[in-house]
């Protein structure tokens, strides 16, 4: 079951995120001050097994010009994972922004291993590269610059809604 959640699971969102290894004070009273769409997922057993945000807003220029909102921080909890939770997500969001008039959605994803995948089932779900290469923290990359290899760096992707 996926629905959006509310500033009163902010504690659960924090549990949610600390248990796949981050921790960032503040982030999610950011999210909803700046009015993004935070959608939680439980599992079968009605645990909460993840969540994602859709930003209507985003900071990547190509996604403001094109208006398509960009799905950010997709997480699934590793003992709920490669059950269809994350695409469950992908497909609502893009139902989501469908609803609401988006021609399209955006999506990043890391460049590491540790992203391998969430890039595979980015590329399954029809989400292709933008064409502009690698950005570090939503800005291009400048070719023969040196980049910082963390999870800022980026490749930017996008899919057509139909």
């Amino acid at each position: 079951m996926i629905r959006q959640a509310t500033p009163v699971e902010i504690p659960l969102l924090y549990d949610l995120y600390q248990q796949i290894g981050h921790k960032q004070e503040g982030y999610f009273e950011r999210c909803f001050d700046e009015g993004y769409d935070l959608f939680i997922i439980r599992s079968e057993e009605d645990v909460p097994a993840g969540f994602c945000i859709l930003n209507f807003a985003p900071l990547y220029s190509l996604y403001q010009k094109l208006g398509y909102p960009e799905l950010q921080d997709l997480n699934i909890l590793p003992m709920f994972r490669r059950r269809g939770y994350a695409s469950a997500l992908v497909k609502h969001c893009e139902q989501v922004a469908k609803q609401r008039g988006a021609e399209g959605v955006g999506i990043s994803v890391g460049l590491t291993r540790d992203y391998g995948a969430a890039q595979r089932l980015y590329t399954k779900m029809g989400y292709v590269p933008d064409g502009f290469g690698l950005t570090y923290e939503r800005q291009p990359v400048v070719p023969q610059s040196l980049q910082r290899i963390d999870d800022n760096l980026c490749l930017m992707l996008m899919k057509t809604l139909d």
